[in-house]
């Protein structure tokens, strides 16, 4: 019979301090670049309207851009902007050489097919992994710029060294800037990798029953803590990509973030968990990061 661990047994995966090592690792490439004279990455991001969490996020990438050596540039528009006008500016930024890597932070104003938006992205300056070239790359196993988070979890697996090879791995939800792309890099003959994948999504019946059968749990359904105690199997590893702002009037703010995963209840029956905040999310940052820097290396698409 298999017990739970004891509560002070869990290991939290610090995506914090993953991701300052990560950065520290690209800033000492980009010193290296700068001492031979070659160019220095530079990441443009678009932002649209004022939404909360995107704020924050975009912020965040800027400051992380300046710690590595990185140019950085930031256009902000209105959530009036035509999908036109958008358009013209996705353009703009993939014909200008001096940017090698460029996102278009979501959610768009809901007038704006973010498809569309998406698609117009250069395959080789997509550094948020989203165009469908990239996706199909990655599903076909050639080089890629891969989804940040997504490549992001992975990255935690291997430099936890967590045992992927043959353990079933359950993910909740399957968006494709998430869920979808990570069953797949989790199902690759790559290491970290080799999982049998299950994809849970609204629409799955039983899914306590199936997320107690996981070795890697992946919550990433954008409901606060949606996984209980119950849907847990003891020793299971589990990863939280989940960031919801809920109303909390003890924060100065007024609001904190949530995971997908109740925290209290789920940690003693891990092995191992991510944080929220300080799991998943700063990861994203880093692997965008690192996309930039294969983008300005022309490592996926050759320069």
């Amino acid at each position: 019979m298999t017990t739970a661990p004891d509560a002070t047994t869990y290991r939290l995966i610090d995506g914090k301090q993953t991701a300052e090592a990560i950065k520290e690792e690209i800033a000492a490439e980009v010193g290296q670049r700068k001492a031979a004279g070659q160019k220095v990455p530079h990441l443009a991001a678009v932002l649209v309207g004022h939404d909360g969490g995107s704020e924050t996020y975009v912020r965040n990438k800027v400051l992380a851009c300046e710690r590595v050596g990185f140019g950085s540039t930031l256009l902000r528009y209105e959530d009036d902007i035509t999908e036109a006008e958008l358009l013209a500016k996705v353009e703009e930024l993939n014909q200008d050489d001096r940017i090698d890597g460029f996102i278009v932070q979501l959610p768009l104003p809901k007038h704006i097919d973010t498809n569309k938006v998406i698609e117009a992205i250069r395959p080789e300056k997509d550094v948020d992994g989203f165009h469908p070239m990239n996706i199909g790359r990655m599903v076909a196993g050639l080089p890629a710029l891969l989804p940040a988070t997504p490549s992001g979890i992975v990255e935690l697996l291997r430099r936890y060294e967590l045992p992927t090879d043959g353990k079933h791995c359950v993910v909740i939800g399957r968006s494709n800037i998430v869920g979808t792309p990570v069953s797949i890099l989790l199902a690759k003959n790559l290491e970290p990798g080799n999982c049998t994948v299950t994809l849970c999504h609204s629409r799955t019946q039983n899914l306590a029953e199936i997320t107690r059968s996981a070795d890697i749990l992946v919550a990433a359904l954008g409901r606060p803590e949606f996984v209980t105690a119950d849907m847990v199997k003891p020793g299971a590893v589990i990863v939280d990509v989940g960031t919801t702002r809920v109303e909390d009037a003890t924060k100065k703010s007024g609001w904190a973030l949530k995971g997908d995963v109740n925290f209290a209840q789920v940690a003693p029956l891990a092995s191992y968990i991510t944080p929220v905040p300080g799991g998943v999310g700063p990861m994203t940052i880093a692997m965008l990061l690192l996309n930039t820097l294969r983008a300005a290396k022309g490592e996926v698409y050759p320069k």
